[in-house]
Parts: C-alpha cells; sequence; structure tokens
C-alpha cells in the first residue's frame, strides 16, 4: 500500500508539531526545575570531603549539569583554595549588608560556580537577620541543577542542619579506625532526622576493601540504628599520588589527570548520584523549596521556624 504525497506531508506536519510541543515542554519544565541539594560530610577532618565536592562540582559541570557548590565548611572554608581561586568577598559580606550576591559569586566554567563562605565566621549567627529571609526570594542562580553544599566535619548542630535540608546526604571516610568510628557516629547522629544516607570510601586500596568496611558500618548500623535506615555505597576512590600533587599545585585532580584511577572512581560516583536525581530537576514540585540560592536559604528559613 503506497502512501500519497499529501499523507506523508500530513504525517511530516503531525511528527514537527510533536517535535515543537515536546520541546515547548521541555522549556516550560526547565523554567520550574527544582535544584537538587546534595551535601558532603564526614565525620573527621582531613578525608578528602572538599577535594571530592570541588572535583565532584567539576565533573557535573563538565556533562552539562549547572552546578554550584556552596562553602559551609563554617570556621575551615577553604574551596577557594582548592579551585585555586581569590575570593575578597563572601557569604558573610552578603549577609552584613557590605555586597550583593553577584559580588561573592566566583565563576570557576561556564557551568560552575563557586558561593565561599567564610574561614571564620558562622552564617547561623544571622538567621534572624533581614538580610537571610531577603536571600529566600533572590532569583540568583535560580537554573542550578545541583548544589554541592561542602559542610563541616563532625557531629555538631551545624553541620547537621545543612545534613537535615539537604536531598542527599554523602558521608566520606577512609580506611582509618578512628576515621570510621567518627563516620559512623555522624551517621548514627544523622540518622535520626532522614532514612537515607550515602558513603563514598576515599584514599582505598580496591573495592574489596571499600566494600568490606561499608559493609562492616553497615552492619553495625542495622544492629544499632535499625529502623527504616538506608545506607548506600556510592562507591570507591582509589589511593592515588595524583590527588596529592593536585591538592599541592591548587588544580582539580580530575581535570588535569582525566584517565587517573581517582578520576575514574569519582566519575562512577558521579554518574550514580546523576542517576538518582537526573529525572526530578526537571519536573516542577510544589512541595519543594525552590531553586538556588533562594532554595537553599528557603529550606534554611523552614529549618529555623
Amino acid at each position: 500500500m503506497t502512501t500519497s504525497n499529501s499523507e506523508r506531508g500530513t504525517n511530516q506536519a503531525k511528527k514537527l508539531q510533536e517535535l515543537i510541543n515536546k520541546r515547548q515542554n521541555s522549556s516550560q519544565r526547565l523554567q520550574k526545575k527544582n535544584t537538587h541539594f546534595i551535601a558532603i560530610t564526614s565525620g573527621k577532618g582531613g578525608v578528602g570531603k572538599s577535594t571530592i565536592s570541588a572535583n565532584l562540582g567539576y565533573i557535573f559541570a563538565k556533562y552539562g549539569y549547572k552546578v554550584g557548590v556552596f562553602d559551609a565548611d563554617i570556621g575551615l572554608a577553604n574551596l577557594d583554595v582548592l579551585f585555586n581561586v581569590r575570593v575578597k568577598k563572601n557569604i558573610i559580606h552578603v549577609l552584613k549588608g557590605q555586597a550583593e550576591i553577584q559580588d561573592v559569586l566566583v565563576q570557576i566554567t561556564p557551568n560552575l560556580t563557586l558561593i565561599p563562605g567564610d574561614s571564620g565566621a558562622d552564617i547561623f549567627q544571622y538567621s534572624n537577620s533581614h538580610m537571610f529571609e531577603t536571600l529566600v526570594n533572590d532569583s540568583t542562580l535560580d537554573d542550578l541543577d545541583v548544589m554541592i553544599i561542602d559542610t563541616g566535619a563532625g557531629i555538631g548542630e551545624r553541620t547537621q542542619t545543612f545534613l537535615n535540608i539537604a536531598d542527599e546526604v554523602v558521608v566520606i571516610t577512609v580506611p582509618d579506625p578512628a576515621a570510621i568510628t567518627d563516620a559512623y557516629a555522624t551517621i548514627k547522629m544523622t540518622a535520626r532526622k532522614r532514612n537515607n544516607i550515602g558513603m563514598i570510601l576515599n584514599q582505598v586500596n580496591s573495592e574489596k576493601e571499600a566494600l568490606a568496611i561499608f559493609g562492616k558500618i553497615d552492619k553495625v548500623a542495622r544492629v544499632n540504628i535499625g529502623g527504616d535506615l538506608r545506607l548506600e555505597y556510592f562507591g570507591k576512590i582509589a589511593q592515588d599520588n595524583v590527588v596529592v600533587t593536585s591538592i599541592k599545585r591548587r588544580h582539580l585532580f580530575v581535570k588535569e589527570n582525566p584517565y587517573a584511577q581517582a578520576t575514574e572512581d569519582l566519575e562512577k560516583i558521579a554518574r550514580q548520584l546523576a542517576k538518582k536525581f537526573e529525572h526530578n530537576i526537571l519536573i516542577q514540585n510544589e512541595s519543594n523549596s525552590g531553586s538556588g540560592l533562594a532554595g537553599l536559604f528557603h529550606r534554611l528559613v523552614k529549618h529555623f521556624n
């Protein structure tokens, strides 16, 4: 059975209209997308938490996601050092009314923005200020797909606040008894408010070693924490000299060493994390608190109320 020219023309027009509608719907969803907030934390310092935050942000941005990295490591903010950029003002200056948001943002790549924190001040001391609530209505960075929150280490109240408001919490640890004990303490504390917690095992010799450590933590958590806690293994990052060298040179190891084992490992972790949020970032969720910095501060304000 042959198809006439008019029928072919009708079918082509129909397909064209469907394509236009699809693009229009996609555009509308893009305008309404919500930012996915990922909090990176650890039980103790020195396990690579900030290094992972910075390099993970770069990977997401490389693959086309709009990414913000917020330095929330109160008292020890250092992402500017890892990104090798000079920061004159930070989020504290905004909260003091001494700068606009646009004045403190640092563009690392076209898709990657650093929101610098302060290495000495606590943003929560301004939680009752007018500027804190003003940020809830700020439209800056509303197009972010994901915001990585580099929190402080430990189980302090300020760190827990960021973990409680995040969509994903990822705990970093290394194969050191003290670090593992502190990671478990962080998991135990965080489990009081949420039941989904992820883990990355850093500086390990093999996948077997990483899985063995994760298995022990998971087993202890099931026995002592119980409930409906779900620990998720996001992956491991191999002990790799290129990481140490890159940190000393203030370079991102995933950028400078794209074929290193540590880079391959973090790329795999990024893909696993992306699967968890990519189906949500284009869909409006009325119960969500919004996007970008406004979404972050909206969640913080709700937490205090």
